[in-house]
Parts: structure tokens; sequence; C-alpha cells
């Protein structure tokens, strides 16, 4: 699957909550014009931290996974340090506001 495709159905609840390390969930769509504006974005900023695992997750109505994290437009990042949500942004518009929750969770200046 390439890297820019969301995953369908994408782990569980269960799987995120058990995650180690720095991790980012990418909530939205393949075919939203907000997920693919933003695509550039997100990439760059990830870019700058290599050891955070990044995760697309295709979501919709009735998706578990997007509705355990309440979201509601796309795309939607939450940004996770061992499993547990440290920042979440909604619809980026530029590099920096993702890299401040990548920031938050790795723990370092970028």
């Amino acid at each position: 699957m390439p890297d820019d495709e969301y995953q369908e159905p994408g782990p569980t609840r269960e799987e995120v909550d058990a995650g180690a390390g720095p991790a980012v969930l990418e909530f939205g769509a393949n075919w939203c014009g907000y997920c693919q504006g933003a695509r550039g974005l997100i990439a760059s900023a990830l870019a700058e931290f290599p050891a955070a695992r990044h995760v697309k997750v295709a979501d919709g109505p009735g998706r578990p996974l997007g509705r355990s994290y309440r979201v509601k437009l796309w795309p939607t990042l939450i940004f996770l340090r061992d499993g547990r949500e440290v920042a979440r942004t909604v619809r980026p518009t530029d590099a920096a506001e993702v890299g401040r929750g990548l920031e938050a969770i790795s723990g370092t200046g970028g």
C-alpha cells in the first residue's frame, strides 16, 4: 500500500493503546480534498521527526477508531506517546503546526 493511502481498516484501539514510543494517527479519506491539500505539509513535518511512526487511518461513519477519538473533521492528526494522546491538530495549514505536535511526543526541539 502506498504511503499516501489511508489504511482500511487500520489498527484497533487496543493496538494503538499498546503502542510504544512516538506515533501519529492521521484520520482522513483518500478522496478528501482537505487531506490531499495537507499531504505535503504533513510529510514535510514528519521528515524532521523520523522516530515518529505515522499511521494513516481511513475514517468515516461507524469507524470505531475514529469515533473513539471523537474525530469530526479531516485530516485530524492525533499525536501519541506510548499509546496516549498528547496533542492533536485538525486540518493543519502549515508544517509548523504539525511540527508542534511532533515536538510534544518526541521531546526534542526538532
